[in-house]
């Protein structure tokens, strides 16, 4: 029985998502970690359960009214749960953050460092002093007017905008203008409007080639289509938009990362002239601090910045303030993010750079007596910086709080006071606590997927390596901290890309090479164009050696419910017309649209096929419910009773792959598809489960099962930026053998790593550092792994002789 001083949290009857009626003891003051393959039900204890309902307690303290202002994850499905004191989360946060977020401000060291030069800098004699809001680009006291506080101008050109002058409209001389309806559209309008869209562009009037590029007007007029011989096309009423307003407007406000980037190639972007890409007002930055501007000072590596600040002098208002962003600088460099500056934007980071980032700002909050859960904290993470992860983590349980880890990193694990383990596989198969105790009690569970790579400390076998068939080279490479780096890549081969956080390794591959070859696969590119080097590389060669690329990151394949595993791989195409081909609804005339819930007719209407409907109540937050009429069903009665082989189409999309490979097995189109996501180990997913609720990893591997579906054409080069994050040794495994498949198969993989298993297992790795930031972006070392290893000045030799077979 629990007591007044029961030192446990004890969580019984847990039943979120997979989790079975789970029972468990965690002691709190302690450094507990959760390990478990993917979707084995880890998170959804950690976060889903155990956090769930600390916030859940906490909200029912808050006033009613205020309650409806905060977003909740809602009531967790569990029994009882006691001894849980306040709980804080840190969790790896997918969602894009806005440009105008930057490490400054989601650390807060900003607003200190505007404080300082508000109260303790060195004004121009005569000025005013300005209030800290004056030194902020995100304000409006504070924004230089010309660029709105963003230090960059985007403008076009007649060059860029039409590429091949000796095309007429209707040829696509525009080639910024948008492909398909939109364009033809566009080229509509300005036939109705009375330009000659078939002579070619550099015989218009200058005057008319100006207007149609560069005009803010935007004109009405009615257009009549040409009619083909097979449809009715009806006159409409179409507006005019110049290219440079559709490019503008894609660039600024499209959520789509491809048509954004295309709109970017036709931009330049340059400093602001006013503000020199300071983004602040002139009078902000006539004030200085230590002899330099608010602007200069946050453009500097926080180690930088803080040997300016320890070396100024001043009064005893600069020495507290000083002070006190020391402190906070401290703390965010002990995690090894000294090579972060100020006025880096969000967009830039990694997800466990953002999560180390607030880790930071937590160790400053003084804050004890609560449960703090963290999600990966080592995410991103070079082994040489997990040391001081671990010793960051000790001084928050230290300082009186208990912190709750969901880790993949056996480093991380094997320093855990309390392990908690569950699976042993995921999903269904998944969702029970095998272990919970201290680590090395985890050696006599034989059911424990993490059991092997915690104890079995046996050398992987040694592979061969592969031989390249021809070299990617890029020279004279200049971007963010890299700087003159000629890098070559190695084509038919598996290439690992190392080094510490910050040291280039995305900028290197994931923009660089990246752009280099993205031209080559774009079809309204000119063939000239697709010759000109990447922006940030002087020269590259052996890019015909690629036919395409293909690119898998951790994004999430939807930002809604209504997208999901089903619908991203194509399955659910196929699955509905499955459906329509049945007897009863061919009797109906349904089509394969009849059973998409996206759209009315086959649909439940009352909740418009979402499942659910939301409930408002009087001074208390929305909540949600199943549909009264559906059920949850997300479909119309009518609909559900079409049968194919017992199952309605909302059953089908209930089973997991892992059923429906078995249940689609003499459905070669929908085998395919079900087959490859088996092979990256997701067979414990619903085919309706929607994007939201899908994890980093499982979202990257769903774009790989859905790239191996497709039929190979030509030579493909993947480019992967750290594949293993959020995946368990185990599904390392699987995912590896994947990869190097690829290669078997003729294709190229570059990955982006800090796995030593992964990277010891490649046939060629390049290590950049030696350090983060300006210590960086230099090629240390490059060979295969074995030579690697041995190499002097770099941070990874040590990490991956280790890893290597017969150390």
């Amino acid at each position: 029985m629990p007591t007044p001083h029961d030192p446990y949290v004890r969580v019984r009857g847990a039943r979120e998502h997979n989790l079975q009626d789970v029972r468990v003891d965690i002691p709190r003051d302690t450094l507990t970690v959760f390990t478990g393959v993917s979707g084995s039900g880890k998170s959804s204890l950690a976060f889903g359960t155990i956090y769930a309902e600390a916030q859940r307690r906490y909200f029912e303290s808050v006033a009613p009214y205020a309650r409806r202002l905060i977003h909740q994850v809602g009531a967790p499905k569990v029994g009882e749960i006691t001894g849980l004191p306040p709980a804080v989360s840190l969790e790896q946060r997918r969602s894009a953050p806005g440009a105008r977020s930057s490490v400054g401000t989601v650390t807060t060291l900003s607003n200190s460092l505007r404080m300082l030069f508000s109260r303790a800098g060195d004004y121009p004699p005569g000025a005013e002093r300005l209030d800290s809001d004056a030194f902020s680009p995100n304000t409006a006291a504070g924004a230089c007017p010309e660029c709105h506080g963003l230090g960059r101008i985007h403008r076009t050109t007649e060059e860029l905008l039409v590429p091949d002058p000796g095309l007429s409209i209707r040829a696509g001389a525009i080639a910024a203008w948008p492909g398909a309806w939109q364009g033809k559209n566009l080229r509509d309008v300005l036939d109705a409007l009375g330009y000659d869209i078939d002579r070619p562009w550099r015989e218009l009037d200058p005057a008319d080639r100006e207007w149609i590029l560069f005009t803010d007007e935007q004109p009405v007029v009615t257009v009549h289509p040409v009619r083909d011989a097979d449809r009715i096309q009806r006159p409409y009423q179409g507006t005019y938009m110049s290219a440079r307003r559709y490019v503008m407007h894609t660039f600024a406000d499209s959520r789509s990362r491809t048509l954004r980037a295309r709109a970017e190639r036709f931009l330049t972007s340059a400093p602001c002239p006013v503000c020199d890409g300071s983004r602040l007002r002139p009078e902000a930055l006539a004030v200085t601090f230590s002899g330099r501007t608010i602007a200069e000072l946050a453009g500097l590596a926080l180690t930088e910045l803080a040997e300016v600040l320890s070396a100024a002098g001043g009064d005893d208002t600069a020495r507290v303030l000083t002070g006190d962003l020391l402190a906070r600088i401290g703390t965010v460099t002990e995690l090894g993010l000294g090579y972060l500056s100020l006025d880096r934007t969000a967009p830039t980071l990694s997800s466990g750079e953002l999560q180390r980032l607030r880790l930071a700002t937590q160790l400053r909050s003084g804050l004890f007596g609560v449960v703090y859960v963290l999600d990966e904290p080592s995410a991103g993470l070079h082994p040489a910086d997990t040391e001081s992860l671990l010793a960051v983590l000790g001084r928050l349980k230290e300082a009186g709080n208990t912190v709750f880890v969901v880790e993949h990193q056996m480093d991380v694990v094997r320093q855990a006071d309390w392990l908690v383990d569950v699976g042993p596989l995921a999903g269904e198969h998944g969702g029970r606590v095998l272990h919970s105790g201290p680590p090395a009690a985890l050696a006599d569970v034989a059911e424990s997927a993490t059991r092997r790579f915690l104890f079995d400390d046996a050398p992987a076998p040694v592979r061969e390596v592969r031989t390249p068939s021809a070299w990617l080279r890029l020279h004279g490479v200049n971007r963010h901290n890299v700087r003159g780096v000629d890098a070559a890549f190695p084509i038919g081969v598996f290439t690992a890309v190392t080094g510490v956080s910050g040291s280039g390794k995305s900028t290197l591959v994931g923009q660089v090479l990246a752009g280099a070859l993205a031209d080559r696969q774009t079809p309204d590119v000119s063939e000239e164009r697709r010759e000109r080097p990447a922006p940030g590389c002087a020269s590259a060669e052996g890019l015909a050696a690629v036919d395409r690329l293909v690119q898998v990151d951790q994004r999430p394949i939807g930002r809604t419910p209504r997208s999901n595993l089903a619908t991203y791989t194509g399955l659910f195409d196929v699955v509905r017309k499955l459906f329509a081909a049945t007897d009863v609804a061919r009797e109906r005339g349904y089509r394969a649209g009849r059973f998409s819930f996206n759209v009315a007719g086959g649909r439940c209407e009352t909740c418009q096929g979402e499942g659910f409907v939301s409930v408002e109540l009087l001074f208390l937050p929305s909540t949600y419910a199943p549909c009264p009429d559906c059920h949850g069903a997300r479909y119309n009665t009518e609909t559900l009773d079409v049968t194919l082989r017992g199952l309605n189409i909302a059953q089908v999309l209930d089973l997991t792959v892992e059923s429906a490979a078995g249940f689609f097995a003499d459905t070669p189109a929908a085998g395919r598809s079900l087959r490859t996501l088996l092979d990256v180990g997701l067979g414990y997913l619903r085919l309706g489960q929607p994007a939201t609720e899908l994890s980093g990893g499982e979202a990257q591997r769903i774009k790989l099962a859905a790239e191996l579906q497709r039929a190979r054409r030509g030579h493909t080069l993947y480019l992967l930026d750290e594949p293993t994050t959020g995946l368990h040794p185990a599904d390392v495994e699987v995912l590896m053998r994947q990869l190097h498949g690829l290669v078997d198969a003729g294709s190229t993989v570059v990955v982006v790593e800090h796995d030593m298993a992964v990277v010891a297992g490649a046939d060629w790795v390049i290590d950049l550092g030696p350090g983060g930031g300006d210590r960086g972006g230099r090629i240390v070392a490059a060979g295969p792994p074995a030579g690697v290893a041995l190499a002097e000045g770099s941070r990874t030799a040590a990490y991956l002789r280790a890893a290597l077979p017969g150390d």
